[in-house]
Formats: structure tokens, sequence, C-alpha cells
């Protein structure tokens, strides 16, 4: 197996126009793969660090420049001459250089690219399809040779260990959630509950799955300029309009759903990402901007009044990341038929994973690997949660760019739902587009 020969590593823009990270890996045979990491506007208080640079006189402090020294003079050095097949020692030694729970040192960035490149390059070097590669990872976490894709089922009935966790590829869909509507930090309105996600029915074709949320989404934006409403487009590609609350929302939402050629509650659900510890504030929620405010108990009602008017499928980030007690309240209320699901609470972290199942606090877990920086982190967080029975969702950023790296993993992990925003601008349609290459792989 050819070794990792050079690192390359340069600032690019990402979709909210701010810097970012894209690292090159170069083999001794010439072969190179790149990855490129995206960056979120609502983070969890416990995720990884994103390492700025801090300069006022360059990019308003938001330039990357530390980050690549970083992976050039500190990492390059530990990695060059590996094999770049054996993804969980290049981890490690990442790592074990930072040394913090959070990637402080290093920089999550700069971890996250050269780990995300790895893969890459290992998968091509190969001439494996990059899903096919993660999946191998995932069911063996050893050094990997080219025999072990020449069969991948034999090679993971090989596989010694827990075999009540094994991921298969499969032509399963992964079902889309389409972020339709932008509030809270990704949008300019009244509302503050961050994003209303239009999900198509669990189990349809992807091909299928898209189609509905493109036409829904065609449909919004005629029924919104019908109305006269003034909307623009958010970080996500999800409508903005100048609605006062969130009920208003999600009352133009069913109603346009069901004025098309679609069923609300039979061929298509909505849920939240609420973001909600971005709107609490001294002990109490305050959902909708100049609205009123909500202690706990209150807030906790709230939400299950709404999820029963609306028959919503999800809750995302319904409490403060850190109302342990909240979490497990709503989870006991409204979990067996909705999911509860954990972003900011859960960051991609196997500690507060744990912590969680223990307290049964959701069941349903975003999966970011820029939460925790490195893919072996990623893939352990999702053994986790599938033996725990939640449900996993592989999930974009807010400022993404126009990597696809998280569509092959969701295919890879064999993921339940995929959250890459709405079926508009680039770098969200890249995924999707990336989605349907590999639907038609696994026919």
């Amino acid at each position: 197996m050819s070794k990792i020969k050079d690192i390359r590593a340069f600032e690019i823009i990402d979709s909210r126009g701010n810097p970012t990270i894209k690292a090159e890996v170069i083999l001794d045979d010439g072969i190179i793969g790149g990855a490129s990491v995206p960056s979120g506007a609502s983070k969890g208080t416990h995720e990884a660090l994103e390492l700025r640079d801090n300069d006022p006189d360059r990019y308003h402090g938001m330039g990357v420049l530390k980050a690549i020294e970083i992976i050039q003079t500190i990492i390059l050095p530990k990695l060059k001459g590996l094999d770049p097949t054996n993804q969980r020692e290049i981890d490690e030694i990442m790592i074990n250089l930072d040394g913090t729970e959070n990637k402080s040192k290093l920089g999550g960035n700069s971890t996250l690219s050269v780990s995300l490149a790895c893969a890459r390059v290992a998968a091509k070097s190969l001439g494996k399809p990059l899903y096919q590669y993660i999946n191998v990872i995932l069911n063996t976490f050893g050094k990997l040779s080219a025999s072990s894709f020449q069969n991948p089922l034999k090679t993971l009935k090989q596989v010694q260990g827990d075999s009540s966790c094994q991921f298969g590829m499969t032509s399963k869909s992964v079902t889309p959630m389409f972020n339709i509507i932008n509030g809270g930090l990704h949008g300019s309105g009244k509302f503050n509950f961050q994003e209303y996600l239009l999900i198509p029915k669990p189990g349809l074709p992807f091909n299928d799955a898209l189609s509905l949320g493109v036409e829904i989404y065609q449909s919004l934006k005629k029924n919104l300029s019908e109305k006269n409403f003034i909307y623009s487009v958010g970080d996500e590609g999800g409508f903005t309009p100048q609605f006062s609350t969130n009920e208003e929302v999600l009352d133009f939402l069913v109603d346009s759903i069901n004025k098309s050629s679609y069923s609300y509650g039979k061929d298509v659900y909505l849920g939240l990402d609420f973001a909600a510890s971005s709107f609490y504030h001294n002990e109490f929620y305050q959902p909708t901007k100049n609205g009123a405010k909500m202690a706990t108990g209150e807030y906790i009602n709230y939400l299950v009044e709404i999820t029963q008017k609306y028959n919503l499928y999800s809750l995302e980030d319904g409490l403060h990341e850190d109302d342990w007690d909240g979490w497990q309240t709503l989870t006991e209320q409204v979990g067996k038929e909705t999911l509860v699901i954990g972003d900011d609470l859960l960051v991609t972290n196997k500690k507060r994973l744990q912590k969680a199942i223990e307290t049964n606090a959701a069941n349903g877990i975003i999966i970011k690997p820029n939460q925790i920086g490195t893919l072996t982190e990623t893939l352990a967080v999702i053994k986790i949660a599938r033996n725990a029975g939640f449900k996993i969702i592989i999930s974009h950023r807010s400022g993404e760019t126009n990597d696809d790296f998280i569509a092959d993993l969701a295919v890879s992990v064999g993921a339940d739902f995929a959250k890459f925003g709405a079926p508009a601008r680039g770098e969200r349609v890249v995924k999707y587009n990336r989605l349907l290459e590999i639907n038609q792989e696994l026919k």
C-alpha cells in the first residue's frame, strides 16, 4: 500500500463567506484525496473547538491560517510515511497530539480535514467507493488491505467482536429531512425556531423522496409569492418569510402541503429543530422574538401541545443543551411516537450520548463529524447510538462547502435520515445528488 508523502492545506470560502480549511493528502504514488470542513452558526458549547486566527485585520478574525500551520508543522510530521488505510491509528495520533477534550490545542477543523482527507485518499488508492471503504472501517476498526475490499460482505463475516452491531450497505433509502423554512439564527423572521423540516414518509425510494421534497419546496415558493409574503433564502436554502409566530409558520406549511398533490400525515410530515439554547436566557425560554418567556415546565407543556396539534414527526434540540431533566421529561411524554433528537445536547460525543442513553433523554442523534473532530470518533458514536436503538441522522452545517463526504457517510453507516438542507443552493444540492449517484450504484 502507498504511504502518506505530504499534506497540503489551504483556505477556501464556505457558503456563508467565511474561511474554512481544505486539506489534501498526497501519497507517494501521486494519488491525492482531499476534504473540506464546514462550520455551524448555532453551535453546542460542548463540541470540538473550531480554531480561528482572531486577527481583526483579516476576514474579521475568522481566518484559519493558524489551523493550517498546525496541519503542516505538527500533524504532517507525525503522519508522514503512514499507511492511509490505517484510519484508527491516524486519528489516534491526532487525538493524542491534541490531548484535550474538545480539540482546543490543534482545533477540530484541523484534525477533521486531515482525517476525512485520509479516508478519501485511501478509498481512492484502493479503487473503491468512499461509502464502501467507510463501511468496512466501521465494521473492522482495524488496519485494512486491498484484499478487504474484494468481497466486503465476506470481510464483515470474518470480523471478530460484537456481531450484534454490524453495519451493512444496502439500497435501503436514507430518508431526507429538508429544511424548508429557516428561522432563529438561520433566518430573519420573528420566530425563534431555527428549522422547519419537511420529512417524506420513511421507506420511500430516495428518488421519490427527493422529488417530493423538490415539488413541495417549489410549491411553497409559489404560495409565498401569491400571498405576498416577503421572504429571502436562508443559510441552508430554506425560505425566511416574515411570519410573526411559530404556529403561523406551521399552519402555512400544513395548508400548503395539503393543497399540493401530497397529504400531510400520510405522504409527508413536519419536524422542528428548535435550537432552544439560542432562546434560553436566565432560566426562561422565549420561543417567539419579543414574545412571552416561559419557565421550563410551561415550555415543555407548550412543546407537547404543538407536537400533538401538528402531528410532528421529530423534535430536535427542543431544550437547552444542559437541561438533562427537561430532556428526560420531554422524551417520557412524547418519545413513544415522536423522534426526540439531540444535536447540541449530544454533539457527536460518546460521553454525552452515554448519559442520554442512561437517562432516557433522547431517542435520536444528529451526527456532525466536525463536532468531534475525527472520522474514527464519529463512527464510534454511531456504533453506540445504533446499539442503543437511536435513530441516526447525518447532518450538514449552516456554513457548508461543496464537499459531499457526509452523503457517503450516511450510506456507509445505514443512517435513517440525511439532513442536508433545502433542495436548493449548490452546497446542499451536491450532497443530495451524491445520494442519487450512490443509490444508482447500489441498485
